[in-house]
């Protein structure tokens, strides 16, 4: 389960822990600082969670007006989705609102572990034309991965490598 801690602008009030929607609403109406007044804005913070759910809620942003669509992204999106969102507005500089689906964004994530190899996939896909076997020790890969760098970036999210490029 995931948890987050809204915090009070107002230093004079307490913040509370929450786990749903519901919870910060009730918590959130509740709350009053030491002077009777009800609080009314607070910094969204995450606390608890999987580590692809912190990642996206410092992609995000996540505040007080997108908490609510996090909480339904985490408990109804696949890893895969989330990583998407994560890159596109994370990395791409895309935006998130309270419609964004990971089909929205023009990424392309490749399923190596450096550019470098990257750079030898493509080449063995014929990217470069037809290169004779006896001619393929002479390949400068790490020229070709410097090139292609230019294109493409990597990025961790979750603790893991991506290779990605934005469309």
């Amino acid at each position: 389960m995931t948890q987050l801690y809204a915090q009070p602008y107002d230093i004079s009030a307490t913040g509370f822990y929450f786990e749903t929607a519901e919870e910060y609403k009730k918590s959130a109406n509740t709350l009053r600082n030491e002077y009777g007044d009800p609080v009314e804005e607070f910094e969204i913070q995450f606390i608890d969670g999987e580590n692809i759910d912190c990642d996206l809620a410092k992609a995000i942003e996540l505040n007080q007006a997108n908490f609510a669509r996090y909480f339904e992204i985490v408990e109804d999106w696949e890893d895969w989705e989330k990583r998407f969102v994560i890159l596109a507005v994370g990395e791409c500089g895309y935006q998130f609102n309270d419609d964004t689906s990971p089909t929205d964004f023009d990424i392309e994530i490749c399923k190596v572990d450096s550019i470098r190899e990257l750079a030898e996939h493509f080449v063995e896909e014929g990217l470069y034309g037809d290169i004779p076997d006896n001619l393929k020790f002479y390949i400068n890969y790490d020229a070709i991965a410097r090139d292609l760098a230019i294109d493409y970036s990597e990025t961790f999210i979750a603790g893991s490598r991506i290779i990605y490029r934005c469309g």
